[in-house]
C-alpha cells in the first residue's frame, strides 16, 4: 500500500466510515448533483462534512478531497498512483474519441507528453505569436466598431471566436476568422460536444446505450462533424509537410510540430494518438482560456482601482495591437497576476476527478484500488483561515509572493501539469491587451452565476467599451 499523503497519528479510517450526505438507495447522492451546479453543490458539502468525506453515485463511492496540500499530493502522484475515472475515458470511447494526452495514460501519456510539450514549448508558442497578434487586432477591431456604434458585445460569444480562431490558427495553421465571419462549423459542435461529455460522466445510468434520446442524436452528429474538421486539419497538414520537407525540422503550426515528433523513430505515436490531441486542443483551448477571460473582465468592472492600473500597464508596455510583440507581453506582468486571481476566484477546473491506481492512503482515509477520489481545487484557495481577505480580487498578491500560489492549482500540479498553461496566458495577455489599450471599459453585465459544463463559466455576459480618451 502506498501512502499518497503523511497519514494522521493513529488508526486509519475507512471511506465506508467517513461522514458524507445521506443518499437514496441506487441512486446514491446523484439526486443532490446538479449537472450545470455540481461544483458548488460538492463545495457546499465541504463546509458541511470537512475536507475529506464520502459521496457516491450510483453504486460507485467517492472520497471528496478539499485540502491543498492532500490535492497537490495526489495530483503530483500521477500517471502513476492515479488516473482519469474510467468512466470519463468510457464516455469518450462511446462518442468515437480517440485518447489525446488528456485521456491518455502509462506509458501512452508518457509518449504523447512528449509531443505535446515539444509543440507548446515556449519558445515554439513564440515562433506562432504573429499569428496570435493578428486574431487579437481582429477582435480589437469588431469591438472598435461595436464601442464606436454605442452596441453591447456578447462577451462570451466574442471571446471563444477569439480562442477558436488562436487554436485553429495556432494549432492547426487553418486561419477561420470566426471573428469576421461568424461560427465555424467547429465552433458550432465544441459546445454540445463539452456538454455531452460532461453530462455522461456523472450520470448513474448510461441510458443511452440502451435508448438515444433527441441529445444524443445531436451529441453523435457532432461528434462526427468534429472528427471530419480534424481528419480535415490533419490531411492539410501532412500534404504541406510532404510538399515542403524542411517543415519537419522547423514546423509552422502546432499540429505540424506534432506530426514530426510522432513520425520520429520509436516514438510510440500513432494516427489515433495525433488525432485525440488535435481533439483535446479544440475541446480545452476553446472553453478554458474564453471562460477566464471572461470571468476577468466581469472582475475588472467591478474592482476600478485594479481596472485603472491594469489599464495603465497596457498602455505604457504594449499600446498599439497592430506592433504588440512577445517581449511586450512578457512584461505585462500586472495583468498576468490579474489572470491568476480571477482564475483563483473563479478557476475554469474547480474540481478534479481521479481514480486510484492501486490501494493508498490519502490524509487518514485508506482507499483500495480503483476507488474515486474527487478533488476539490477551490476551497482552501478563497479560505480566510489560508489567505488573508480571500474573498477579495487582490491581484497584488501574486506579485508579492505569498500562500496563493501553493493554493490555487488553476492549471493542476505534478506531472500533468497543463501543458496549455503558456499559451493560455499569453491569449489572456493579448485580449486584454487589446481590450484596455484602446478602450475604457464600462461595464459587464448579465447573468454571472457559475455554470459547470466542461468547464467552470458564467452565463451570458454583455461588455460595452467606449473608445479610450485622446
Amino acid at each position: 500500500m502506498d501512502t499518497t499523503t503523511t497519514p494522521h497519528n493513529g488508526a486509519l479510517r475507512q471511506l465506508a466510515n467517513l461522514p458524507g450526505p445521506a443518499g437514496l438507495p441506487f441512486l446514491g447522492n446523484a439526486l443532490q448533483l446538479r449537472p450545470k451546479k455540481v461544483h458548488a453543490d460538492v463545495e457546499a458539502m465541504v463546509h458541511r462534512f470537512g475536507p475529506l468525506f464520502r459521496l457516491r453515485v450510483g453504486r460507485q463511492q467517492a472520497l471528496v478531497v478539499a485540502d491543498a496540500a492532500l490535492v497537490s499530493g495526489i495530483l503530483r502522484d500521477r500517471p502513476d498512483g492515479f488516473r482519469r475515472p474510467d468512466v470519463t475515458a468510457q464516455v469518450s470511447d462511446e462518442m468515437g474519441g480517440e485518447r489525446g494526452v488528456f485521456l491518455a495514460e502509462g506509458a501512452a501519456w508518457r509518449n504523447q507528453r512528449k509531443m505535446v510539450m515539444q509543440a507548446f514549448a515556449p519558445h515554439a508558442i513564440k515562433a506562432y505569436f504573429p499569428l496570435l497578434a493578428r486574431v487579437g487586432a481582429r477582435l480589437q477591431a469588431r469591438w472598435e466598431q461595436a464601442a464606436r456604434a454605442g452596441r453591447p458585445i456578447a462577451l462570451n460569444a466574442d471571446l471563444k471566436r477569439f480562442t477558436v480562431d488562436v487554436v485553429a490558427g495556432l494549432a492547426f495553421g487553418e486561419e477561420v476568422n470566426t471573428i469576421e465571419h461568424g461560427d465555424d462549423v467547429v465552433q458550432q459542435q465544441l459546445e454540445l460536444i463539452m456538454e455531452g461529455t460532461a453530462r455522461r460522466s456523472l450520470l448513474p445510468v448510461p441510458y443511452w446505450r440502451y435508448v438515444k434520446l433527441p441529445f444524443d442524436h445531436r451529441l453523435e452528429a457532432a461528434v462526427a462533424a468534429l472528427r471530419a474538421a480534424t481528419d480535415g486539419f490533419i490531411a492539410k497538414a501532412r500534404q504541406r509537410m510532404r510538399d515542403e520537407p524542411a517543415r519537419a525540422a522547423h514546423p509552422q503550426n502546432m499540429l505540424e510540430a506534432m506530426l514530426a515528433a510522432a513520425d520520429q523513430e520509436g516514438s510510440g505515436i500513432d494516427h489515433g494518438a495525433v488525432v485525440g490531441n488535435v481533439s483535446t486542443m479544440l475541446l480545452a483551448g476553446e472553453d478554458t482560456t474564453s471562460s477566464a477571460l471572461a470571468w476577468l473582465a466581469w472582475l475588472l468592472a467591478r474592482h476600478p482601482d485594479a481596472l485603472r492600473r491594469a489599464q495603465e500597464e497596457v498602455r505604457r508596455v504594449a499600446p498599439d495591437a497592430a506592433a504588440f510583440t512577445i517581449e511586450q507581453m512578457d512584461q505585462l506582468e500586472y495583468i498576468d497576476a490579474c489572470a491568476h486571481e480571477a482564475m483563483r476566484l473563479k478557476p475554469p477546473a474547480p474540481f478534479i476527478p481521479l481514480q486510484a491506481n492501486r490501494d493508498c492512503v490519502v490524509g487518514d482515509v485508506q482507499l483500495p484500488q480503483d476507488s474515486i477520489v474527487w478533488c476539490v481545487l477551490r476551497h482552501d484557495s478563497v479560505s480566510e483561515a489560508k489567505l488573508r481577505n480571500a474573498a477579495a480580487f487582490d491581484p497584488q498578491r501574486w506579485l508579492d509572493g505569498g500562500p496563493a500560489r501553493q493554493l490555487a492549482m488553476p492549471f493542476g500540479a505534478g506531472p500533468r501539469l497543463c501543458p496549455g498553461r503558456y499559451l493560455s496566458l499569453l491569449e489572456i495577455k493579448v485580449a486584454m491587451a487589446c481590450m484596455l489599450g484602446r478602450f475604457d471599459l464600462v461595464a459587464v453585465e448579465g447573468d454571472s452565476a457559475e455554470y459547470h459544463g466542461f468547464v467552470m463559466a458564467p452565463g451570458a455576459l454583455t461588455m460595452r467599451l467606449s473608445p479610450a480618451a485622446g
